[in-house]
């Protein structure tokens, strides 16, 4: 089974303008409404792909059962952990020409110790060996950057396998507890190995300076560039199809998703990163936070190029 955890989720509204301008009532002419959260991204993607998962979550308010009865009728299973407040509402505005956006995302309510212990106990209640867990997205106020190191840990003794895809504080205190698999960007590559990472040469050595840090296995995420895959030292560029980009928000959990799909399918993790290239771009592709099909994703795998990278040749 492959479950997903967004400890900190939201309802994501769009809304496309003709142009964003300062100072001034803009006035839609379109707009959507969708679940949003890394995790609740990767469930939605990988439901695309026609795998099962579940989602896990704090959750909160009217919006939290938005989410809980939105994602339960696509058919995805759920099991959410309640706290007071209201999940937050994240909103995106962006052009018709898909040439800008602005993305201001709420903080999202407070966790107590209570509901923090109820969402380790369902971890500790569920997770077994062969399983993979997906673990992502911000912290919500009131849960330390260990939680993910501690999540990591229920996961991975019980021989499951766990995912980390976070930044900052979480994603350094998560990486102590050595996850099977992590999928930082360019830029949290760099947060969190100290190292510089403006050019593909420079993205290159932070990340065969993971091993130094015991992480067998990294995707590092390079935006139109494509991917880094770095399995125990051994580095290869993935460069992505040639898309129409509409909107880029959501695309590298659509990656997570499709390298977890094809890895709990029993390929390997080049393979792998290969199908994690294609979902994000076809996400990429789409407008608003919606997810590529399988077909999109099919026809795009064949155009993702694949082969040896020499750092010292970049």
């Amino acid at each position: 089974m492959i479950y997903t955890v967004t400890l900190n989720p939201a309802v994501d509204r769009e809304l496309t303008v003709p142009q964003i301008a300062f100072d001034r009532v803009l006035r839609a002419t379109g707009w959507q409404v969708d679940y949003g959260g890394k995790g609740f991204n990767v469930s939605r993607m990988l439901l695309a792909l026609g795998a099962e998962s579940v989602a896990l979550a704090f959750a909160g308010g009217k919006s939290g059962q938005l989410l809980h009865d939105g994602l339960r009728d696509l058919g995805i299973g759920v099991d959410f952990v309640w706290v007071e407040g209201e999940t937050r509402t994240n909103v995106s505005i962006v052009t018709e020409e898909h040439d800008h956006y602005v993305k201001v995302n709420e903080p999202g309510p407070t966790v107590g110790a209570a509901a923090q212990a109820a969402l380790l106990q369902r971890l500790r209640d569920l997770a077994r060996e062969g399983d993979w867990w997906v673990l992502g997205g911000s912290l919500p106020p009131g849960v330390a950057p260990d939680f993910y190191t501690q999540m990591v840990q229920i996961v991975q003794s019980a021989g499951a396998r766990a995912v980390l895809d976070s930044s900052g504080e979480a994603l350094h205190a998560g990486c102590t507890a050595r996850p099977y698999l992590i999928k930082p960007n360019d830029v949290e590559l760099g947060q969190l190995t100290g190292m510089r990472t403006e050019t593909t040469a420079d993205i290159v050595t932070a990340a065969e300076a993971l091993a130094e840090m015991e992480l067998r296995r990294a995707i590092i995420s390079m935006g139109k560039a494509g991917a880094l895959v770095v399995e125990d030292g051994q580095s290869r560029l993935l460069s992505p199809p040639r898309i129409v980009e509409r909107n880029p928000i959501g695309a590298g959990d659509s990656l997570v998703a499709g390298v977890v799909y094809a890895l709990d399918g029993g390929q390997g993790l080049w393979e792998a990163a290969r199908w994690g290239v294609a979902c994000g771009a076809a996400t990429a592709s789409l407008s608003g936070t919606a997810v590529g099909s399988e077909q999109l994703v099919r026809d795009l795998l064949t155009q993702v190029e694949t082969g040896a990278l020499d750092a010292q040749a970049q």
